[in-house]
């Protein structure tokens, strides 16, 4: 199928919902797709949840996904997906104490069983990853947990064919305080297309300093959905220029800066679609270091969008430890709009 042949598949749609109306969906016998809940039971199994602290004031929301009803689950090795034949929603869990096992050896295992999982569902595609891992920034026998974490996911890249570095899908990691590796993903028949940011490099370019492989991941990409629209998928986002961290240890300015790269992302995605998406109407999800710099961080994004930004307004704030010791905000986010995306 073509980037351009949507007939007769479902488009894919997402919803940024409360907990109640999430679960409301249920109750009035329209079951979504798949969603990703942040601070939402962990029983549900059609919606995986985050191991992390809310900090937003509306409590536990999801991010709710719409595809065709005739939706199927299964399990591949350690992956439980959801798929409808063109879509696909993917979740992991696994504790290193259980598994007696390094964490990267952990995540190429983990990596491994997803790319056999899009193989078995023919959602050959990866658009969006999550990675959530426990003391990301802790020490892993000489070498940071991140840094193991980046060998074994590009060694599993490499194992299945999949692009490393050009065409990496988009994705985030962050850490947990506790818990297991957290993988959820979302996969489809066609491949996205990536987008760089050209105040940064690529962050499967950077130099040796940042560990024996580099994370592997594009800074967004861009994917048709079905019914004329294109989603956005932006990566985690930060104080980065070049590959360094600039702003050390001040949480305004790194919020500032984080803006800045998510504009320069938004203004090349721009550039590679028919559609224009806008800073102000992002789904986003903020990830704060530092519980007391959460309101500062809001405060940052209603000076420089509006308080009433959708931006804003929708943001779901989370505790969590950001991939570099210096970093002390994270922002990653999705969004929708109608056009198609140049040949």
């Amino acid at each position: 199928m073509s980037a351009r042949d949507f007939n007769g598949v479902p488009p894919l749609r997402v919803q940024r919902l409360s907990l109640s109306q999430s679960l409301a969906l249920l109750s009035a016998g329209n079951p979504p797709f798949g969603a990703l809940g942040y601070g939402t039971p962990d029983d549900l199994t059609w919606m995986p949840t985050v191991n992390a602290r809310v900090l937003s004031g509306a409590g536990a929301m999801a991010d709710v996904w719409h595809a065709s009803e005739r939706i199927e689950s299964g399990t591949t090795g350690v992956v439980r997906w959801r798929c409808d034949g063109h879509w696909m929603l993917g979740a992991i869990d696994l504790d290193e104490a259980t598994e007696k096992v390094g964490l990267a050896a952990l995540a190429q295992r983990a990596y491994r069983d997803l790319f056999e999982s899009l193989e078995q569902t023919g959602c050959a595609h990866l658009l969006r990853v999550w990675n959530y891992l426990p003391q990301i920034n802790g020490d892993g026998g000489g070498l940071e947990r991140y840094r193991q974490f980046n060998l074994g996911r590009q060694q599993a890249f490499f194992d299945a064919g999949q692009a490393a570095f050009e065409g990496a899908p988009a994705a985030c990691a962050l850490g947990i305080h506790q818990g297991a590796l957290c993988i959820r993903f979302l996969a489809g028949r066609i491949a996205p297309l990536p987008v760089e940011n050209p105040r940064q490099v690529s962050a499967y370019r950077y130099p040796p300093t940042y560990g024996p492989r580099s994370p592997t991941f594009s800074r967004a990409a861009l994917a048709e959905i079905g019914g004329g629209d294109v989603a956005l998928f932006i990566s985690g986002t930060a104080s980065i220029v070049g590959h360094e961290t600039v702003h050390l240890g001040d949480v305004v300015a790194q919020t500032q800066e984080t803006l800045r790269n998510l504009g320069a992302v938004i203004a090349a995605a721009n550039e590679r679609a028919t559609t224009r998406f806008d800073l102000a109407a992002l789904d986003c999800v903020v990830y704060v270091r530092h519980v007391a710099d959460a309101p500062i961080v809001r405060r940052v994004l209603e000076e420089t969008l509006g308080a009433e930004a959708h931006t804003v307004s929708h943001a779901v704030y989370l505790e969590a430890d950001i991939c570099r010791q210096d970093l002390l905000v994270e922002i990653e986010a999705h969004a929708v709009a109608n056009g198609s995306l140049h040949a």
